[in-house]
């Protein structure tokens, strides 16, 4: 992961909005501690992001528990599902229609729950 996080900014694809132009990159990137190198500090503010990175040897307390909880929780999400938990799929596509089944599932029942 750690090696790939240049590559993986800078293939960011556009952001399209309702208003304005289209953004290229997200404004902050919150990362754990994996990520707190120097180079990374510096070079992302050369692509216009600020980094935002817990730093090593730091005790907890950060404050980006409450926005990774967000990120792994979303991650964690389709695994509710028994037959995402273990690939039984051996063909791509047959596994990406149950993801997107999954996704479909989890959003109609949070709409579900926002309603009531």
């Amino acid at each position: 992961d750690v090696t790939q996080l240049l590559h993986l900014v800078d293939k960011v694809p556009r952001i399209k909005g309702i208003r304005g132009r289209a953004r290229q990159r997200p404004d902050r990137i919150y990362a754990d501690r994996g990520y707190d190198f120097d180079k990374y500090r510096r070079e992302l503010p050369t692509r216009g992001i600020t980094p935002v990175i817990a730093r090593r040897g730091v005790p907890h307390g950060s404050g980006l528990g409450t926005r990774r909880w967000v990120v792994e929780q979303t991650i964690a999400l389709p695994y509710w599902f028994r037959r995402l938990r273990t690939r039984w799929e051996i063909r791509d596509d047959i596994h990406e229609a149950f993801l997107t089944l999954a996704c479909v599932l989890i959003c109609w029942r949070r709409l579900q729950r926002s309603k009531s």
